[in-house]
């Protein structure tokens, strides 16, 4: 996240550029160059609107055809949506600040787009450990799913996520927990006009990024591990019962998709989480542009989980199908049968 540093008057006189000239105390600005700042343009517009658009493709089937309304699907929706409303609410305005390095959307929205992009990063990662949880009950201890894992509980877990996250990460970025301690060297040394970042001290930094995504990560890790051992041991035990077989190979597919899906966000999401936690103690020095980069790289895990569920599933397939010729319009079409039982 970029470090804004006010500027003294021996800075305006030699012509470096400012986000707001007639303002004491702006920031820097870095100027690409017209071609770089179109390709970037693009780039960047190409990567949220390919997020907003995959993942309405996951979101619409889930919502209309009753015969995905299961447990594991509505949480896969709660885990649509966060990559959705990112790519809505989140990646446009980034996107202007990353290519022009100042913010112009005032502090108010700054602290709400801070808030929102950290809440969904987090209801992300919770999403997975529940998805996680419904996949060691539906292929490790199968007799106990249909009991354990039921809508309500699914609808348990999704308010959860969503409340809690909001709650603790609105309160921190509006309280300024963040900061604590460290208010003067932020004054002075990066906060100014036209930047919009999420400073963080020591304590905060490496506290919220091993409570938030280390410790999860490495429960995801334990859990699929463990998942993986049951399902060959089931694969070795199981061998020539047919419908018990089919019914086990349907189950570890979609426990397989999903592991993926966690393996692409933790891939995606380590490097700034890493950077996260070292840049504090390296006096906040690490380059600005390398922050920008880690953030995107991150972003586009969000673009990449549609095509995962397009690669793995064939449900998703044949709703994409039905959606784009129009038969999603058709009386009754929330009935079609998208696979066999």
């Amino acid at each position: 996240m970029e470090r804004g540093i006010s500027l003294s008057k021996a800075d305006i006189v030699e012509n470096i550029f400012l986000c707001f000239e007639s303002v004491n105390g702006s920031c820097k600005r870095s100027i690409f160059p017209p071609t770089i700042r179109v390709l970037l343009y693009l780039l960047l517009g190409s990567i949220s609107v390919l997020t907003v658009c995959g993942n309405l493709l996951v979101i619409i089937p889930i919502i209309h055809f009753k015969q995905l309304h299961t447990p594991t699907n509505y949480l896969i929706l709660s885990l649509a949506v966060s990559d959705l409303l990112l790519g809505v609410l989140v990646m446009p305005p980034r996107m202007v600040y990353s290519v022009e390095s100042c913010w112009y959307f005032g502090d108010l929205f700054c602290k709400v787009q801070t808030s929102t992009d950290v809440m969904l990063s987090n209801t992300s990662i919770l999403n997975l450990c529940f998805i996680s949880i419904d996949r060691y009950y539906a292929v490790c201890r199968p007799l106990l799913y249909r009991t354990k894992i039921t809508v309500h509980v699914v609808l348990i877990m999704m308010l959860v996520t969503w409340t809690g996250s909001a709650i603790v990460v609105f309160g921190m970025i509006f309280l300024g927990i963040s900061t604590w301690g460290m208010e003067d060297f932020y004054y002075k040394n990066v906060a100014c006009e036209g930047g919009c970042i999420l400073f963080q001290n020591k304590v905060s930094s490496t506290a919220s990024s091993v409570l938030s995504f280390f410790i999860p990560g490495v429960g995801l890790l334990s859990i699929y591990l463990k998942i993986f051992i049951i399902a060959q041991r089931q694969a070795r035990s199981i061998q020539g019962t047919t419908n018990q077989n089919s019914v086990g190979k349907s189950q570890r597919k979609a426990t397989k998709t999903l592991a993926i899906i966690m393996g692409v966000f933790l891939s995606f999401w380590t490097p700034f989480f890493v950077i996260n936690i070292i840049d504090p103690f390296i006096s906040y020095s690490t380059p600005p542009v390398l922050f920008e980069t880690l953030i995107w790289i991150a972003y586009f895990n969000s673009a990449i989980n549609p095509m995962v569920y397009a690669f793995f599933y064939s449900w998703f397939r044949k709703a994409f199908r039905i959606i784009l010729s129009g038969q999603i319009f058709q009386p009754d079409s929330s009935e079609i049968q998208l696979f066999s039982e």
